[in-house]
């Protein structure tokens, strides 16, 4: 499957539009990782914990949006995006979505 943020693909013809492909996940924070947050809130810098959380979201999602195209038999899903809402306090969801196309 081929997964891009532009709306074609050098030497490939799009000949059918399938329509959109979307994945999603929602995530929420827990304890563990809001105590070491809160710590590193006190002296500064990157909170781990936090960036690993929205990586494997982000991750999840694009995975659960490719299953999606595959269920339309696309064989690539072009112009992607991602996007993040919450959900509720302390959980969000992570957004991955893009136009599903065959080639020929």
């Amino acid at each position: 499957m081929i997964i891009t943020t532009t709306d074609f693909i050098p030497n490939r013809e799009i000949t059918e539009i399938l329509g959109v492909a979307r994945g999603s996940t929602v995530r929420a924070r827990n304890i563990g990782r809001d105590i070491f947050a809160g710590l590193k809130n006190i002296v500064g810098g990157e909170i781990d914990e936090y960036t690993k959380l929205q990586a494997e979201s982000r991750e999840q999602a694009m995975q659960r949006m490719v299953q999606d195209a595959q269920r339309l038999n696309a064989d690539a899903i072009i112009n992607i995006r991602l996007t993040t809402a919450m959900v509720m306090q302390g959980a969000a969801e992570i957004l991955a979505y893009g136009t599903a196309v065959k080639l020929s």
